[in-house]
């Protein structure tokens, strides 16, 4: 996977049909569906089935647009994809944090917060990683692309465009390749990306070390996630203690 800032486009085949989407609180989980009724048998129905229909179906108020995700409990709006690796990955909540493991190199994991969609968004984060490998955050996520920031252990940096070509088939366009010394090895750092107009904000640990210009792409809204990857030393343990979306 490190390949992918080195190379003008690379096609990532997942180990699953993708793209596949798994909930954040249950990513096993199978639902199963009740039996049909016997061909002339008349339902029945009470005022407690009634009230327990009208209750299941209210609509339930919207997540707020701005916040931090403390990861304190599992949550509907979160989206688990994988992308590339032999064997899947694990994602867990434990102790107030969303933790993520993969003995497979070269494996790609994207959580996309779908509850919003966003124009100029500003998303933080704080999170670990090692031993290798890299960390990351998304704006302007749809079908048609988005953008993505991703921070390496080895010191490099970039921005990426993601596209999805078929199912099972991502493009990953190297926008930007640089190295910077702001990320700190096997310790807690945070990550920022501020999407803003036509351009894309870079920080680390607080500090802003570029600016990025993005007219040419032309992404102007969609939702906003996180990014995780091996390279290939493994296994690779990464937490993420918390994830802000804010107005800047």
């Amino acid at each position: 996977m490190k390949k992918i800032f080195l190379i003008g486009c690379l096609l990532l085949t997942s180990a699953c049909n993708m793209p596949v989407s798994t909930p954040l609180a249950d990513p096993t989980h199978t639902a199963t569906l009740p039996s049909p009724p016997e061909a002339g048998s008349t339902p029945q129905t009470d005022s407690i089935a009634e009230t327990a229909t009208a209750t299941s179906t209210a609509t339930p108020a919207p997540p707020p647009l701005y916040f931090t995700e403390q990861f304190d409990t599992p949550s509907q709006y979160w989206e688990f994809i994988q992308t590339g690796g032999a064997t899947a990955l694990t994602s867990s909540i434990e102790n107030g944090s969303l933790r993520i493991g993969t003995s497979s190199p070269d494996t790609w994991f994207v959580g996309v917060y779908a509850a919003h969609t966003y124009s100029n968004v500003f998303v933080r984060a704080n999170v670990t990683i090692t031993p290798s490998g890299s960390v990351g955050l998304i704006c302007r996520y749809t079908s048609d692309g988005w953008y993505e920031f991703n921070a390496a252990t080895d010191g490099t940096y970039s921005i990426l465009l993601g596209q999805w070509l078929s199912p099972g088939v991502v493009k990953y366009i190297p926008i930007l390749n640089e190295s910077s010394n702001q990320f700190a090895l096997n310790t807690a750092n945070e990550v920022g990306l501020f999407c803003e107009d036509n351009f894309l904000h870079l920080y680390l640990n607080d500090n802003l070390i570029r600016r990025v210009d993005v007219t040419n792409y032309g992404l102007k809204e969609g939702s906003v996630g996180i990014t995780a990857s091996s390279f290939a030393e493994t296994p690779v343990s990464v937490i993420f203690e918390w994830v802000e979306i804010g107005k800047e």
